[in-house]
């Protein structure tokens, strides 16, 4: 028999009294994309950290293609073949694709004889596994799909036979995505072996062989991905049945509580980030912004925010907002009744060393209900964040623990806890379920959809197009800080969204 590329026995870890794996055993057959899905905090990158060498197993043995492997390091897991995609690249944006795919596996104290090699490698795997890109192009200049390419040949010229990716579509356009997975079928048919890390089941049941669930800390199934369902894996994940589409009834849109007109931001450099933006949001209803990661939403969502000046005109429910500066923050936004989710939740929507039951209360701490004279009234922070804890469902359901201390979606929740209870007229969103497991996901999007039905308005930026398609009740695509088009979700699709978030027009698609 075959012996297994991979093969973890009985691997524990535990920080603390928190125990991430028990007892896991897997095995990855050669030449296969095995699928790994669970919950936040379900124990599958602490796993997967292990294998790599980030962290080192309390207890358990690794067997590498049948032999027994030690892996204490970053450098033994390359060693043996071990090669890691984060979601997050690791990449130096002011070097080249050449530079940053030999950093670190140079041969010599003398660069060029490294490049040289370098370059001529390169072009073959480039050429082998379909992952055309310009060696001589600077990071910064390229996008994250080539980006995410120059990742793969890092991990393939320092001949890695096993590839882990970790959420490997988050920042892809559909387009994008499906190369990847041709990519990926591609390096599989040459033998090579493939762990696939995602929240999504569309790819999950597209493109993997088997598919192993974890919840709590352990490994609950691996099963064949061609004898199971997106329901089951999803009731296997969480352990009930899960809602896999948002249930909302047709939006009631009211008066017009958002107004934007011909905004524009230029950053330090002197680039043009928006480029004359127009659009509206009613009350009662959900405009989705579409469109990949760096096209502007992130400077849109920091303008109506309050921590970005800007030049345009933005009006909430009629009363034009100051966007030069000197009343353009977001202490300014929350009294006019914005609440903001900002896209990363842990660089901007909470203090991560900061207890769960301050970041409760940060941007609203100065008001009555949380002060007592000249101080602040902790315990009535305290007791409003046990309260806002059992109502989202945060895991676990302990305040008192610093932020830090809990998974991603239950980070989201805390923030969403947050801005929501605010009952604000406008809720700005960005990235409400990145890296969020299914069961938290249908909670945040049941919350959103009540928001909406009490009649409040919602801007909601996403580069899940599943997730816009869903919740959105208007969608606008926006590429290179501009507004492409806008549709309805009954009247398009993701293929269309696609073209539109590539900057083709109706023009372009029709000559391509």
């Amino acid at each position: 028999m075959t012996a297994p590329a991979i093969e973890l026995k009985g691997i524990s870890k535990a920080f603390g009294p928190v125990q991430a794996n028990k007892d896991i055993s897997i095995r990855v057959m050669p030449g296969t994309i095995h699928g790994i899905i669970g919950e936040n905090g379900a124990g599958k990158s602490t796993l997967m950290s292990i294998l790599y060498g980030f962290y080192k197993a309390d207890s358990g043995e690794i067997y590498i293609s049948g032999k027994k492997t030690a892996i204490p390091d970053s450098q033994a897991a390359i060693a043996a073949g071990i090669g890691m995609v984060f979601q997050h690249f690791k990449l130096v944006e002011n070097f080249t694709v050449l530079e940053n795919v030999i950093l670190g596996a140079e041969d010599g104290a003398r660069l060029g004889p490294s490049l040289s090699k370098a370059r001529k490698e390169l072009t073959q795997l480039a050429k082998e596994y379909e992952l055309n890109v310009d060696p001589d192009a600077l990071i910064e200049n390229i996008g994250v799909g080539m980006q995410q390419r120059v990742e793969i040949l890092k991990a393939l010229y320092r001949q890695a036979d096993i590839l882990i990716l970790d959420e490997p579509t988050g920042v892809l356009t559909p387009a994008e995505a499906d190369h990847l997975f041709r990519i990926l079928e591609g390096l599989k048919a040459q033998g090579k072996t493939i762990i696939l890390i995602t929240h999504k089941l569309r790819e999950i049941m597209e493109v993997t062989d088997t598919v192993s669930v974890m919840r709590r800390g352990q490994m609950t199934a691996t099963v064949k991905t061609s004898e199971t369902s997106p329901q089951e894996l999803a009731e296997l994940m969480v352990g009930r049945k899960v809602l896999l589409r948002v249930d909302k009834k047709p939006a009631q849109p009211g008066n017009k509580v958002l107004e934007v007109e011909n905004l524009e931001v230029v950053d330090e450099k002197g680039v043009k980030r928006l480029k004359g933006i127009d659009l509206n949001v009613r009350a009662g209803e959900i405009l989705g912004i579409a469109g990949v990661a760096g096209n502007g939403q992130s400077e849109l969502l920091e303008v109506l925010g309050g921590t970005q000046t800007a030049t345009g005109t933005v009006r909430v429910n009629g009363q034009e907002i100051d966007l030069t500066g000197a009343l353009s923050d977001a202490r300014s936004r929350r009294a006019r009744g914005i609440a903001h989710v900002p896209e990363d939740r842990q660089r901007e929507g909470l203090i991560m060393d900061f207890k769960a039951w301050e970041n409760v209360a940060f941007g609203y701490h100065h008001e009555e209900e949380f002060n007592a004279g000249l101080l602040m009234d902790q315990a009535a922070i305290k007791e409003d964040a046990v309260g806002k804890f059992k109502r989202f469902d945060v895991r676990p359901d302990n305040p008192m623990l610093e932020a830090k201390s809990f998974s991603g979606g239950n980070q989201q929740k805390i923030v969403l806890a947050r801005e929501i209870e605010r009952n604000p007229e406008l809720l700005l969103i960005g990235q409400p379920t990145r890296g969020v497991d299914i069961g938290a996901i249908e909670f945040i999007h049941q919350r959103i959809v009540e928001l909406r039905d009490a009649g409040k308005a919602i801007l909601l930026v996403s580069v899940e197009l599943e997730e816009i398609l869903s919740l959105a009740d208007r969608i606008a695509v926006i590429f290179d800080g501009q507004m492409m088009g806008e549709r309805l979700p009954t009247e398009t699709d993701e293929k269309e969204l696609g073209l539109l978030m590539a900057g083709m027009t109706g023009q372009e698609r029709e000559a391509s």
